[in-house]
């Protein structure tokens, strides 16, 4: 079915917020490399750096779903690319380690701001809220290619404060394409059912709903988003590094006028181009598999691919090219499963505060893994880190198989399956 004028004009809003915030995120690693000689620091310390900058992306979740409720989503969105832009600004005039820190930290608390807004703008103003939602995620996926592919290239010309600049002029248009956007945000539910002022959540009700989710089997899905987090912010931040070290890339024969190109940087984008085509496999694997099932399943395949890596570097470029494919199939073949298993063991009336939660988990508490991420590679060793992943994902192996008899151990919120509640 054709979208009508409203859901395309929020599409195309919502898209370009979810284009430009994981084209913002998955930059940054590509600058970690660059930080590193420009402000000679140590692994460990630019890891801690990095992670102030991203925890505040889940933590901020919660809060700014409150603010959804109260102000509008659209405000929040424009709120949301406009701080994200003049961050980048920031990072662009940046003159230490410190000044770099408070860019990222900038951030990470105005990128916190568009997945409560994005998602609850979609789900009240939109009609055809599964084609919308597609391509959503389509969205995001190009973001997250594009970002680093932009960044790596043009830091083969540019010193990296332009480029940062550079990264900036997206989302300072996607401002003025907002500000100008004319669509209705609450055209798909009835009057009575359209959140306003009056309508946010009260603390008493927040605490209430908290308590009632975590009390469910709710409580062993967001264990498992925060693991999953764990493990795809830490390899995501630190495999761009790790590539440029590897003997392997020198077998990558560049011709003169390319001297100045990391191959490692591009093999990246390639494991995050490999992604798109892993989350489209997964969504449409969760119609066929229980989300329990399927979060165990490739919990274990990327605890393999962790334990491989090192020993995979030393087989030369093809294998270590084949396992980079699979770890971005896998990486991300992954996420529809968890958004289905919050469907699934959550209530509908508690749904938004469960996605809050669930972001939380996967970009707040999951940031953890770059500070210590970065300790274990700076202090320890490649392949302590890549056991310390390894370990996560079992991790999440070991409480996926809890959630296979969680309706036995737990009285879940509700009890509805996504399909029961459409």
């Amino acid at each position: 079915m054709a979208l009508d004028p409203n859901d395309r004009t929020i599409a195309g809003f919502t898209m370009a917020g979810h284009a430009l915030v994981h084209w913002f995120e998955t930059s940054i690693p590509i600058f970690l490399v660059v930080w590193l000689a420009a402000f000679d620091v140590d692994v460990a310390v630019l890891g801690l750096v990095v992670a102030l900058g991203y925890a505040p992306f889940g933590l901020g979740a919660l809060p700014a779903g409150v603010l959804s409720d109260r102000f509008g989503p659209k405000r929040l969105v424009l709120a949301c690319l406009a701080g994200m832009s003049l961050s980048f600004l920031v990072l662009a005039v940046a003159d230490s380690i410190a000044a770099v820190a408070v860019g990222l930290v900038l951030w990470g608390i105005a990128a916190s701001v568009y997945h409560p807004a994005g998602l609850s703008l979609i789900s009240t103003g939109v009609d055809e809220r599964g084609t919308v939602f597609a391509w959503h995620g389509i969205a995001g996926n190009v973001g997250i290619a594009l970002g680093p592919f932009v960044a790596a290239t043009l830091l083969i010309v540019f010193e990296w404060q332009v480029v940062a600049a550079v990264l900036a002029v997206p989302g300072l248009v996607a401002v003025a394409y907002g500000v100008g956007a004319d669509f209705d945000p609450t055209a798909a539910v009835d009057d009575d059912a359209a959140a306003g002022p009056d309508d946010a959540l009260s603390l008493p009700e927040f605490l209430s709903n908290s308590r009632t989710l975590f009390a469910s089997a709710f409580a062993v899905v967001f264990a498992i988003v925060t693991v999953e987090g764990l493990f795809y912010r830490g390899i995501l931040t630190y495999l761009p590094e790790i590539l440029q070290g590897l003997p392997a890339m020198a077998a990558i024969d560049l011709e003169a006028d390319l001297e100045g190109i990391d191959p490692g940087d591009y093999v990246y984008v390639g494991l995050l181009v490999v992604g798109m085509a892993g989350q489209y496999a997964g969504g449409k694997l969760t119609n066929r598999l229980p989300a329990e099932r399927g979060l165990a399943a490739i919990f274990a395949v990327l605890a393999v691919l962790a334990l491989a890596f090192v020993p995979v570097t030393g087989m030369g470029l093809g294998p270590l090219l084949v396992l980079c494919g699979l770890v971005g199939f896998f990486l991300f073949a992954i996420q529809p499963f968890y958004q289905e298993a919050v469907a699934v063991y959550t209530p509908p009336e508690t749904r938004g505060l469960s996605y809050g939660y669930t972001y939380l988990g996967e970009f707040g508490l999951g940031a953890t893994s770059i500070a210590i991420g970065g300790f274990v590679l700076g202090s320890v060793s490649l392949a302590a880190f890549f056991v310390l992943l390894a370990a996560f994902a079992l991790t999440g192996v070991v409480l996926s198989g809890g959630l296979v008899f969680a309706l036995d151990r737990f009285e879940t919120a509700g009890g509805q399956t996504a399909a029961e509640t459409d």
